[in-house]
């Protein structure tokens, strides 16, 4: 988190002229004293680059399974497979959740879990094609980047065969998950059994060259310093100037409750709001010109807050969120209503648009 405040008018100057910040500018403005000049350059760049709508999809979350042989220390989610509350859902019953979650209005259906240790690749196919047989307009955005690699580890298979056994499956887009912080230094310390920054990164890229675009995350509020942060940013920003296929970048706010981290005392209080806001905002600058979206991630932030951010750089709430599990894990309310979000939109003064999995906008309301 920003330690020494600083001010930075040439690193300022530099984002309000919409010129490309180096690592340098980034770790000057991220660390800057005045956070409400911050806060405007970066909601500038936001009404050039995105206008003034406010966007969101109507999106069901799925977990499959909540079993995981990474144990990560900042997630209260998973489970050991045996455990009394872990569970792995088949695919009909999958497949059954995806059809009310149509019924609500879903366009979209968000598919994560744990890395299983024994599921067998036939299994994803299966779930994947048997969501597109019955669903076919339904966008299936499934798997992180880090559960393709722990899978071609498990299976033997590449991750570019998996990549492409999905696709033909039906896969159509891809979650940010397990991008978490690129950084080694950070990273071994947050995260146990998972891809590093750069395999997650490689995935990626695989999956954008096979027309598979994806969003990426950002993991911050937890014991990262600034100059992880600004690394994430940069890696982000060369892939996409390499491939065009990310669609947007979610922040995503470290919660505290039942985590490893908050047990082992390493981490005693989530962020301040202030942090929250330096981080939406240095997002939106480093990503200008190159990544037009940034995602608000009510589900973390709370409604009242995300309003705020979306008035320091932020372009879009993500979604409806309908069963967000990972997050109630943690003791969060995870879903919404389109009705909701639009209002939350209206209050702050800029236009609310239900939108698809690809930013296309579906209506206005």
């Amino acid at each position: 988190m920003p330690q020494q405040l600083v001010d930075c008018p040439d690193a300022l100057g530099r984002a309000m002229s919409g010129e490309e910040l180096s690592a340098k500018d980034g770790m000057d403005l991220l660390n800057m004293e005045n956070i409400h000049a911050l806060g405007t350059a970066a909601d500038s760049a936001r009404r050039q680059l995105a206008g003034n709508d406010v966007s969101f999809v109507a999106s069901y979350y799925m977990n499959y399974t909540n079993v995981c042989a990474a144990s990560c220390q900042m997630c209260a989610f998973y489970r050991k497979d045996g455990a009394d509350d872990a569970y792995t859902l088949a695919p009909e019953e999958i497949e059954k959740r995806v059809g009310i979650a149509k019924q609500m209005g879903a366009t979209e259906v968000h598919i994560v879990g744990g890395f299983h240790p024994s599921l067998p690749l036939e299994y994803y196919e299966d779930m994947i094609r048997t969501i597109k047989e019955r669903h076919p307009e339904m966008n299936v955005k499934a798997l992180t980047a880090a559960e393709i690699f722990y899978l071609s580890k498990l299976t033997k298979n590449s991750t570019g065969e998996i990549l492409s056994r999905l696709k033909d499956a039906g896969l159509d887009s891809m979650p940010g998950g397990g991008a978490e912080l690129f950084h080694p230094d950070v990273r071994r310390k947050i995260v146990r059994g998972k891809c590093t920054g750069q395999e997650w990164l490689d995935v990626i890229e695989q999956a954008h060259g096979m027309g598979i675009k994806s969003n990426v995350t950002m993991l911050y509020g937890h014991i990262e310093k600034p100059e992880h942060v600004i690394d994430h940013l940069v890696k982000i920003r060369d892939l996409q100037k390499k491939t065009g296929g990310f669609l947007t970048l979610i922040p995503l706010k470290f919660s505290l409750e039942n985590t490893e981290l908050e047990q082992d005392g390493l981490v005693r209080h989530e962020c301040s709001s202030l942090y929250d806001m330096r981080i939406i905002a240095i997002s939106r600058l480093m990503l200008a010109g190159v990544l037009d979206n940034i995602s608000v991630y009510w589900v973390a932030y709370g409604k009242k807050l995300a309003q705020v951010a979306l008035c320091n750089g932020g372009n879009d709430l993500v979604g409806t969120a309908f069963s967000e599990e990972i997050y109630r894990a943690a003791g969060r309310p995870t879903s919404s209503s389109l009705d909701e979000l639009a209002e939350m939109a209206r209050e702050i003064g800029r236009s609310p648009v239900q939108r698809n999995t690809h930013f296309g906008a579906i209506r206005r309301l």
